[in-house]
């Protein structure tokens, strides 16, 4: 295990530069998601901590050792990758321990290891099989146990579950996680998946366009977003957003939206009149007595829950109710707002005041 340092890390590609002085400090032993939407430059850091990548400035250190000019196989590093890459003519036992046999390790050492991985993986019953005899799940198991037999300082995966369907992801997520829980070895994990980021990580890294917006444990990024971006991206659904302006006329501040509705708001250090904006999650909405009337547009029920998709003058709100609601679209509700829940970004930069 070791620790991860990447320090004003730069990417260009010709003239194009697409990664900008990027830091990320991973600790040894510590699970760190990259996460953000396509294009955001994290799977290209990824791929520059692996080596698969030369970096155009800065530094890049694996246990207190600059790698820079390091080749991949001397880094110390395993990577799973989001297509398997596995020899589709050797057998599960052979894909794992392929690795070790071309760096010329005893037979004993190999099955002994393999071995070892198939039983923290349930592979044992696989090993003789063969990469098109097994389901998507499968194989991957049979790539990170790929990775585990190599003892690498590092893992590094790539969107690891993208190809897999949406319960065997939930399935997979908790092998990894628990996976990480087991050996307690430094993983950097990439995803769009903002629910695979919150789940699994103990750090999330949220990028957009090469650069990290913010740095924080999940619950820290979705209580405490540093601006719009990283408020809408963590947390399923999204968070409500809502133009206007800050209010003290009634002797108490308030948000006034540019239709004219007047939402609540807490402590929040932002002058009257200034250009704001309003945030709220569908989750910190409810629906009862005194709340704001929206007229609601579309309704969703999941059975536990209902989200309520509603318009409040020109703007769009929905919340996410355990309540089974019998309204109909057009009808109006009352959506009540905690003031200690709104977050208030400034209307020019994005970042939270």
């Amino acid at each position: 295990m070791a620790e991860v340092s990447v320090k004003n890390v730069v990417k260009r590609y010709g003239g194009a530069e697409v990664i900008h002085g990027v830091n990320v400090d991973i600790k040894d032993g510590e699970f760190v998601v990259l996460v953000g939407p396509s294009g955001c430059g994290k799977s290209t850091l990824l791929r520059m901590i692996a080596g698969l990548e030369a970096i155009s400035g800065g530094t890049i250190s694996i246990g207190g050792r600059v790698v820079n000019d390091v080749p991949p196989k001397e880094r110390d590093i395993a990577m799973v990758f989001q297509s398997y890459a596995l020899y589709p003519h050797k057998t599960v036992r052979d894909n794992m321990g392929f690795s070790l046999k071309i760096k010329g390790r005893p037979k004993a050492e190999i099955e002994e290891k393999v071995g070892k991985a198939a039983g923290i993986l349930d592979l044992g019953k696989l090993l003789d099989r063969f990469p098109k005899q097994l389901s998507g799940g499968q194989r991957q198991r049979v790539a990170m146990g790929r990775a585990i037999v190599r003892d690498p300082q590092v893992f590094l995966f790539d969107e690891p579950l993208s190809n897999l369907d949406a319960k065997l992801r939930v399935a997979m997520r908790v092998e990894i996680k628990e996976l990480h829980q087991r050996l307690r070895t430094t993983i950097v994990y990439v995803t769009h998946d903002q629910i695979e980021a919150m789940t699994m990580a103990d750090k999330i890294v949220v990028m957009k366009d090469g650069r990290v917006e913010q740095i924080g444990a999940p619950l820290d990024l979705y209580d405490n977003p540093g601006n719009t971006f990283v408020a809408g991206f963590i947390g399923s659904p999204s968070m409500n957003f809502i133009k206007g302006r800050m209010d003290a006329a009634e002797g108490r501040p308030s948000f006034v939206s540019e239709s004219g509705a007047r939402f609540p708001v807490g402590d929040v250090k932002a002058e009257n009149g200034q250009p704001v904006i309003y945030g709220i999650r569908p989750e910190h909405i409810d629906i009862g007595p005194g709340g704001i009337p929206v007229r609601v547009s579309v309704l969703e029920p999941t059975g536990s829950e209902t989200q309520v998709f509603a318009k409040i003058g020109e703007d769009t709100i929905d919340a996410v109710v355990k309540d089974r609601l019998s309204v109909r679209p057009g009808e109006e509700v009352p959506f009540r707002i905690d003031p200690r829940r709104a977050h208030i970004f400034d209307g020019k930069s994005t970042a939270r005041l």
